[in-house]
């Protein structure tokens, strides 16, 4: 059985571990959107402890709507209060000044699906981790696929025993893990491709 997954808003360092321990990722195109998940929402690490940037969707009179049909709304710019918080959260991390502007460049494009957006986002972070990443787009084949939705459950979410790394506000609320693979990235620069693959020991 090969493993599908949805990608999820800049996924946590779970679900980004698996992606770094894949030779081939399946991102499944057309099963069933599922709400109140990571597909649209990402842990940071703010002032004030973990906070969620949850991008919102575009409202569908249907009850099931498959994964790459989500539509992303603007009518509120999303866009700018989650970068305005990733600035607010990151700024003072050791890289990202380094890379603060490739990011930045996301969150000024209007893309329509919340299925291409992610995988943007995915493909943008696997870039500067400077990891080689392949993907495709496969359709559901229950015969054939296994669903890895573990990932993306938000209320009960896969939890992962981390290697403690310096975090910008730890002296003043601890080491937080499972966040946003941002957090990692900023905190970790280069190394940030070897810790994701280390923990990936764990999943």
């Amino acid at each position: 059985m090969q493993a599908v997954i949805c990608p999820a808003y800049l996924p946590n360092v779970p679900y980004f571990a698996w992606l770094c321990s894949q030779e081939l990722v399946n991102f499944v195109t057309d099963t069933h959107y599922q709400k109140q998940t990571f597909r649209n929402r990402t842990p940071i690490y703010g002032a004030n402890g973990k906070l969620n940037l949850t991008i919102p969707i575009s409202h569908t009179e249907k009850e099931k709507i498959q994964e790459n049909a989500v539509i992303i709304s603007y009518e509120m710019n999303w866009q700018n209060n989650h970068w305005k918080s990733i600035c607010s959260a990151y700024k003072s991390s050791p890289y990202f000044e380094f890379y603060e502007h490739d990011l930045a460049l996301s969150f000024n494009e209007k893309t329509t699906t919340l299925f291409d957006f992610n995988i943007h986002l995915i493909e943008k972070v696997m870039l500067l981790m400077e990891h080689h990443f392949i993907f495709q787009k496969v359709a559901w084949n229950p015969r054939k696929h296994k669903r890895l939705d573990l990932f993306l459950e938000a209320k009960n979410p896969q939890l992962l025993e981390q290697e403690v790394y310096t975090q910008v506000f730890m002296k003043k609320t601890g080491f937080l893990p499972n966040l946003s693979v941002l957090d990692v990235l900023f905190n970790l620069g280069p190394n940030c491709a070897n810790y994701l693959k280390n923990a990936a020991r764990f999943i």
